[in-house]
């Protein structure tokens, strides 16, 4: 089952995509719906039952799946990503050491089709393939075992990242500046849906793709990820309550831009394909 947000001239609604038309609900966002998500997941099941109101999908647009309350990013977890960013060392001894978060403002999120506006202040615009965990239940204090029951569903979402600003030469002692790399209007394109988690059995299993134009240049798979996603889990809700909406960016595969020199430009055309969770795709401008 895949969860949509779109517009039909009557500003946003929730739905389900199915069969090239949407089964159109009441809720006035997934956010809001996530947070009485036990009782809202079997309505989902009589609402696709019944498909009392649907809408062609050619008639609406969509939305971001879901505008997340916040989004936690999780940093070098990739193991084939982090050799060709460090120009082949090895991933840090996972015995030794835990995941490395970031935080995206949730306001520079967009939708499919929506287009990337790069930035006057940068000139290294990359392109970051990324599992997104949507979190449907609170969660504080999770457990490996009991980590996923929390998460409503996955979608995708583009980690934009400007190279050229994530190290300040202006302040030597410090380092990343996660905040000039990451967080840039139109930075986290985001869709084209939820997909629930019960139709993703091994997250831990798809395969990722991107293109940008016709080149092919990511093709990985999420088996590469360093800390599974029960990992990162359990270690943002030691320090915090997920929320209902929150979302969680799992790390980016090889097969970015920077080890190459290759960057995003006007006219550009951004392509992402995850194994069940559809083709999210961004003009750039």
């Amino acid at each position: 089952m895949k969860l949509v947000s779109y517009a039909d001239g009557a500003g946003p609604r929730c739905g389900i995509l199915e069969d090239g038309a949407i089964v159109d609900l009441p809720y006035p966002s997934w956010s809001a719906a996530f947070a009485s998500w036990d009782a809202v997941r079997p309505d989902l099941d009589r609402a696709l039952a019944a498909r009392a109101v649907v809408r062609p999908l050619a008639t609406a647009r969509l939305l971001p799946p879901v505008r997340p309350g916040a989004i936690y990013c999780a940093a070098a977890n990739y193991k084939d990503h982090f050799r060709e960013m460090t120009a082949g060392r090895e991933p840090p001894d996972r015995a030794k050491t835990r995941p490395y978060f970031f935080t995206k403002v949730p306001s520079t999120v967009i939708g499919p089709d929506e287009a990337i506006r790069l930035p006057a202040t940068s000139a290294q615009v990359d392109w970051e393939a990324e599992i997104g965990v949507v979190i449907g239940r609170p969660c504080r204090g999770a457990t490996l075992a009991d980590a996923l029951s929390h998460v409503a569903g996955y979608t995708i979402i583009n980690d934009l990242s400007a190279r050229d600003l994530s190290a300040r030469e202006d302040w030597p002692l410090f380092g990343t500046d996660w905040f000039s790399g990451k967080s840039f209007d139109t930075s986290a394109p985001l869709g084209p849906a939820i997909t629930l988690a019960e139709d993703v059995p091994d997250p831990h299993a798809l395969f990722i793709k991107t293109w940008v134009n016709e080149t092919l240049h990511q093709d990985s798979r999420s088996s590469e990820m360093l800390f599974s996603i029960e990992e990162l889990i359990v270690s943002l809700s030691a320090q915090l309550t997920l929320q209902p909406g929150d979302l969680i960016a799992t790390g980016t595969p090889a097969g970015c831009g920077r080890p190459r020199g290759i960057f995003l430009r006007p006219g550009d055309v951004v392509t992402i394909e995850i194994e069940r969770l559809g083709v999210l795709r961004n003009p750039v401008l």
